[in-house]
């Protein structure tokens, strides 16, 4: 028996789709050509195979993924992992934000930034920067966004630059998408023993 998990951790859940994913045994060309960019360069996992029953989305959808968290330049890998999870937090995507999290300790080599958000939430203490890029792609991820002129002021303040503030505003963006695909397409869950 599974129960659904309510609380952030860097402790990544399992994801139950609600559609079955694609088996790649049994997967179309088109589905395989549409597989061979996975998000993360690695695994396919059961969220990409189950975005594989729409090729033509999944076409366009894993090289952007790819290309706003993982191209070279811009904002640090670790800070677009920051992004990331503030909008998987303020959307309560609790696989995303545990993946997130995840990443950006393990950049970091690290625990203190995603320990204090998972315990004080957006009143974490954190340094001018991740504060600043936290509070900013929380604030753009609300429904409607509170993100404002005094939000980009506080990231040129934290020495973001242009093309950093961009791929904070993607990060962010993505994932107020991602977040809400995730919620209606499965669940995060662990067993019951685990709980």
């Amino acid at each position: 028996m599974a129960r659904v998990i309510h609380k952030f951790t860097r402790n990544v859940p399992h994801w139950q789709p609600r559609l079955t994913p694609v088996k790649l045994a049994d997967a179309t060309p088109e589905q395989l050509e549409a597989l061979q960019v996975t998000p993360s360069n690695t695994k396919v996992s059961d969220y990409v195979l189950t975005l594989a029953h729409d090729v033509e989305s999944l076409k366009v959808r894993s090289p952007l993924f790819n290309a706003i968290m993982y191209d070279a330049g811009g904002l640090s890998r670790s800070e677009r992992e920051l992004g990331a999870l503030a909008a998987s937090m303020v959307n309560r995507c609790i696989y995303c934000a545990a993946v997130h999290a995840d990443r950006h300790a393990k950049i970091e080599k690290d625990t203190t930034t995603t320990d204090a958000l998972f315990a004080a939430g957006e009143k974490a203490d954190l340094n001018p920067r991740d504060r600043a890029i936290f509070d900013f792609a929380r604030k753009s991820a609300e429904a409607p966004p509170t993100a404002g002129a005094a939000d980009m002021e506080a990231l040129r303040q934290a020495g973001l630059s242009d093309a950093e503030i961009l791929d904070l505003i993607l990060s962010a963006a993505l994932f107020g998408w991602a977040n809400r695909l995730m919620h209606v397409l499965g669940d995060p869950v662990r067993k019951t023993e685990d709980a």
